[in-house]
């Protein structure tokens, strides 16, 4: 039996974890990581050299690392940011070595694709899109002297961090062109993976994109949504877990999915309405620990890997 093609889709910590969860079942990963990081390392590099931001495709990158001393060592150096109080200070390593080599040559995919042989990746890393993109929310209390007023938030790095309760997202611009090798990669998965991860700045991002979009419904692999293990951070600040399930299907109705993985903890008061939203969208609900025992906010890479193991061969 060949190994199943599994395409995971977000951003930074949660495609992370997904990633390095998948290393133990297969090796036919493809990362699509999103492009519409402002901040930090990546903001600075965007800006300056109006490159598409190389930090969440870095983090992906040594997510696939090979599991051996040379892997190991070259995902530590990909991670390594430089100290000092001078220009350089703050940038990640890895991050001036991806835009060094997508000057050199001239192509996003094979600089990419080049870091990964450097790493002996476990499976190959895309942009999502060959633009930059820049995210927009609706934020319904998004200054907290006007709790009922409405606001559009820009960036990134702002809607991540908002105080307010965001409605709705979008991306500018609004029809870019999506990646030719992301497309082709979801057209011949397996199975496509969904989160976990920042929901409305790392996770729907990629159901905004028309193209992909289009690619998600119509692909012939089945789909996992992962929900994420802390529902506390600043752009879903109280939101339950259907109201997650309920915010992606808002912003791409026509999307559905076989399976949505979720841990006990985190559905306990919950879990009748998310198994209604869950079959709404077509998918059964599985619930599984899949969180750490002593930090609960991150999913642990072995229970990941079981539950996407579960559902893979039992699917």
């Amino acid at each position: 039996m060949r190994s199943p093609r599994v395409v995971a889709l977000g951003g930074g910590h949660g495609l992370a974890a997904s990633l390095q969860s998948l290393r133990h079942l297969t090796e036919e990963i493809t990362a699509i990581v999103t492009v519409a990081d402002d901040g930090g390392s990546s903001g600075r590099l965007r800006h300056e050299f109006g490159i598409l931001p190389p930090g969440d495709l870095r983090m992906a990158l040594a997510a696939l690392c090979e599991d051996t001393a040379w892997g190991h060592q070259w995902s530590a150096v990909l991670q390594h940011r430089l100290g000092g109080d001078g220009e350089l200070a703050g940038h990640a390593l890895g991050n001036l070595l991806i835009m060094g080599l997508w000057e050199l040559l001239d192509s996003p995919v094979k600089g990419l694709d080049l870091v990964g042989r450097l790493l002996n990746t476990r499976g190959r890393v895309l942009p999502m899109c060959d633009v930059p993109l820049d995210i927009e929310a609706t934020v319904l209390g998004a200054d907290p002297a006007a709790p009922e007023e409405m606001t559009v938030v820009k960036g990134q790095s702002r809607v991540a961090a908002t105080p307010g309760r965001v409605m709705s997202v979008r991306i500018v611009p609004d029809e870019p062109p999506a990646s030719t090798q992301a497309l082709e990669a979801i057209k011949l998965a397996d199975y496509v993976i969904l989160g976990p991860g920042s929901w409305f700045t790392s996770v729907m991002p990629h159901l905004l994109v028309p193209e992909l979009q289009d690619a998600l419904v119509h692909t012939p692999a089945r789909r996992i949504l992962t929900l994420n293990v802390g529902l506390d951070d600043d752009e879903t600040q109280g939101f339950t877990p259907a109201e997650h399930v309920e915010v992606l299907s808002a912003h791409a109705p026509d999307l559905t999915v076989d399976f949505v993985i979720a841990d006990p903890a985190v559905v306990r008061n919950d879990e009748h309405a998310l198994r209604e939203v869950a079959a709404g969208i077509g998918a059964e609900l599985v619930v599984t620990p899949v969180r750490k025992m002593r930090r609960p906010r991150e999913h642990d890479t072995l229970r990941l890997a079981a539950a996407y193991r579960d559902v893979i061969l039992g699917g």
